[in-house]
């Protein structure tokens, strides 16, 4: 079920299914930043990373001595959310353990995903409760894909992503979607990425502890554009289609990563996982800011 939240800046679209994002326009001008999900090319808007970030090594693992398989990304994205709150320019989801969930990941948890309007910018909150008797792990992202040319008369290369801070980064390699423990470097003292199809050949370009709490996807040829605030996430994804039919760069803030080549296969040891004790909160948030 699709749900509208707005305010005098923005209008923002949102479906039970994996709660997620499926509209982001402003409201002077009907002007679409998000992806619209061409099945296609990439049948998703802005997907929630839950309870895995990426990709399992032959996508089985090992929970509590016992053997699991959890595709990629988790399975949070395809299962129907309730609403429990909602305002005009504020909606609350909750995905609850259930019997589904159980097969696939033997934890109690309940997972709220509230979006929240203040002007320009759209607050997006994840909060996860271990309702379980003992410690839980998971990894939680974003995956929000943004229209890219946002414009008829632009092409893709003539936008760019920029980071608030210069960097000096390498970035993970991927081989089929898990890590092959090596780096590559690509950030020397900068802040811009020009956008080319060629930048995503080898998949996506994954950074670990930026100096950057925020990044702008610019174009050359207006001042439109979007920036996210990923402040505490210690990963970022930048992911689109090297081919020439996918229009949307993701930026993607993540609690966790892929396995790596040489992973043991244990749920719980994989880079980047987090803990919550029973009865604890964790919570992040980020923010999309539309120019």
């Amino acid at each position: 079920m699709n749900s509208t939240i707005y305010n005098d800046f923005l209008t923002i679209d949102a479906d039970t299914k994996g709660a997620e994002l499926s509209s982001i326009k402003t409201i002077k001008d009907n002007l679409e930043y998000l992806w619209q999900a061409d099945p296609k090319v990439w049948g998703r808007h802005a997907p929630i990373l839950f309870p895995l970030v990426g990709k399992l090594k032959e996508d089985k693992t090992i929970i509590e001595g016992e053997n699991y398989s959890m595709g990629q990304h988790g399975f949070a994205r395809d299962f129907e959310f309730q609403i429990i709150g909602k305002t005009a320019e504020s909606i609350s989801y909750q995905l609850l353990c259930n019997e589904e969930t159980l097969k696939k990941y033997p934890y109690k948890f309940n997972l709220l995903v509230v979006y929240t309007l203040i002007e320009n910018k759209l607050d997006i909150t994840y909060k996860i409760k271990n309702i379980d008797e003992k410690v839980i792990y998971f990894s939680i992202g974003a995956h929000p894909g943004f229209a890219c040319p946002l414009f008829e008369n632009e092409k893709f290369e003539d936008y760019y992503l920029e980071f608030s801070d210069k960097e000096n980064a390498d970035i993970y390699l991927l081989e089929e979607g898990i890590f092959s423990g090596k780096k590559e470097p690509h950030l020397k003292e900068d802040t811009i990425i020009p956008i080319t199809r060629e930048l995503f050949i080898n998949d996506a370009l994954v950074y670990e502890k930026l100096n950057s709490s925020s990044i702008s996807l610019n174009s050359r040829k207006h001042q439109r554009g979007i920036k996210v605030d990923f402040q505490g996430f210690p990963y970022l994804g930048i992911w689109s289609r090297p081919q020439g039919d996918g229009d949307f760069v993701c930026i993607e803030p993540w609690f966790g990563l892929s396995d790596f080549k040489d992973s043991d296969g244990i749920y719980k040891n994989k880079k980047g996982m987090l803990s919550l004790e029973p009865d604890k909160f964790f919570d992040c948030k980020f923010i999309i800011e539309v120019n």
